[in-house]
């Protein structure tokens, strides 16, 4: 396919291409595998755009693999050492340090309950609740003075993922996707890596193609049970499907699709429908493979935390997130924590008791994955982020946990284009707001398209009579944390 970075499209988006597509595969592709085999022996019409056609400038980065902490990580608690916490615990603070309109703020000071170390030559704070990540922090360029406009779980969420606050907006993965397309035709371009105990707050909304083409939005992966991708091969009950009853089904609904396209000319959904059908029967020759974890080594495996029940879930995610961008899969998101008040970053109740069980579920997991990418290479071309919504307040909420914060919070990034070691940005001095070279939802985004070689002002579409874009109409890219 072309790129589509720049382009505005208006009126019936590859109708005619769609009908004409679905006819030839009627015609040749006997079966739901047949009709896989039939698309890549013409080439395709899902084929990506090459890194360098297209593009605004040379990419640093081909792929991306975001780690998403669902539900407001700590960042005085892990990565924002503050010593202040320590010498004003138990004050209360006061009317010049609350900022209007903020919330949280009926707590006294609270100290860090965790033992914080400098690591590495870079000198970096990190918690004792991060022990294997802290193993790594040369590798990794620091946000320490994140903020963004709202301290709620939902807007917040949709801020980090879409840039905007309200649902309806295309997720980072689907401008990806809209503007790079897949490195390998037969896998997603955009695939989504839940947490096993449910997804996280806004549901599938964080993952949305918003106005794009419905193509766009995130690939659900359950990476946590037997099928991973559920009915992609037929089951027992329909072994009679297959050759001439496939291809007459075929026809039918080849022309019920051919009607309704008629009738609904600016509907993506149809066509995204059809895609999806297309992609799953390409993905029977390529998935199997890509999911089969048996083929990895038990060091790798044992390395990502596969043998221990507390990281088993995230480790696995880890993994396949490696052999999908090692595959040619643009953007991966893996996610920990659901929506809800357990098991996640949210950590209202107590710190102390919340907080590690979380962080042990991940920590292991994602040093585990920059290693694997290290030693295979691919670091060298793959982006990878940990963030989170927003933080939490330096004050005690109940009984030692602590409440939302947009004010300040802290994201890492390592790999393609990254300068190793840096950090950029300072919060105050309890760790409550962002004061110094403060960084917005906007500027990562800025930073992150730059990296794949794209102006994120350029990446546009035609939405409404505006020509919206990831970063709305703000946004500067991040010099100061790139080689």
């Amino acid at each position: 396919m072309n790129s589509f970075l720049s382009r505005n499209p208006g009126g019936d988006p590859r109708t005619a291409s769609v009908l004409s597509r679905r006819r030839f595969l009627q015609n040749y592709g006997g079966g739901f595998g047949a009709l896989a085999l039939s698309h890549l022996l013409t080439g395709g019409s899902q084929a990506s755009v090459s890194l360098a056609g297209g593009l605004h400038h040379k990419p640093k980065a081909k792929r991306i693999i975001q780690l998403f902490m669902n539900g407001g990580t700590s960042q005085m608690d892990t990565f924002d050492y503050k010593p202040e916490l320590e010498r004003r615990h138990g004050e209360m603070a006061g009317p010049k340090e609350k900022p209007e309109g903020q919330t949280g703020m009926s707590g006294a000071v609270m100290k860090s309950p965790f033992e914080f170390k400098q690591h590495g030559q870079s000198g970096r704070w990190v918690s004792s609740v991060f022990p294997h990540q802290a193993k790594h922090v040369d590798r990794m360029a620091f946000l320490m003075a994140m903020t963004g406009a709202t301290n709620v779980h939902g807007p917040g969420s949709y801020l980090m993922n879409t840039g905007f606050q309200l649902p309806g907006f295309p997720s980072l993965g689907a401008w990806l996707s809209y503007g790079l397309g897949s490195e390998n035709e037969n896998l997603p371009a955009y695939v989504v890596l839940p947490d096993v105990r449910g997804l996280p707050y806004n549901q599938r909304g964080n993952f949305s193609s918003g106005f794009l083409p419905a193509s766009h939005q995130g690939t659900i992966i359950r990476a946590g049970v037997n099928a991973a991708v559920p009915d992609l091969f037929p089951g027992s009950a329909w072994n009679k499907t297959g050759g001439d009853v496939s291809s007459r089904g075929l026809a039918a609904l080849e022309k019920l699709n051919r009607a309704h396209a008629a009738e609904h000319p600016g509907d993506s959904r149809l066509e995204a429908r059809i895609d999806s059908y297309e992609l799953a029967a390409r993905m029977q020759l390529s998935a199997p493979e890509a999911f089969d974890l048996t083929k990895e080594t038990e060091i790798t495996k044992k390395g990502y935390g596969l043998d221990q029940p507390a990281t088993e879930d995230f480790g696995r995610r880890c993994l396949l997130a490696r052999r999908l961008v090692e595959r040619g899969v643009r953007f991966v998101q893996v996610w920990s924590g659901p929506q809800g008040a357990a098991n996640n970053w949210d950590n209202h109740g107590s710190i102390t008791a919340e907080l590690p069980p979380i962080a042990l579920g991940m920590d292991q997991p994602a040093a585990a994955l920059l290693e694997d990418l290290g030693s295979r290479g691919l670091l060298e071309d793959t982006l990878v982020i940990w963030t989170s919504e927003f933080g939490r307040t330096p004050f005690a909420q109940g009984n030692g946990g602590r409440d939302h914060n947009g004010g300040s919070f802290v994201t890492w990034m390592a790999g393609a284009g990254v300068k190793a070691g840096v950090s950029y940005g300072e919060s105050d001095s309890l760790g409550f707001k962002a004061e110094v070279n403060r960084t917005q939802c906007y500027d990562l985004h800025a930073t992150i398209l730059h990296l794949m070689g794209i102006n994120h002002e350029k990446l546009t579409f035609r939405h409404a009579g505006v020509d919206r874009r990831l970063t709305d109409v703000h946004g500067h890219v991040i010099h100061e944390v790139l080689a």
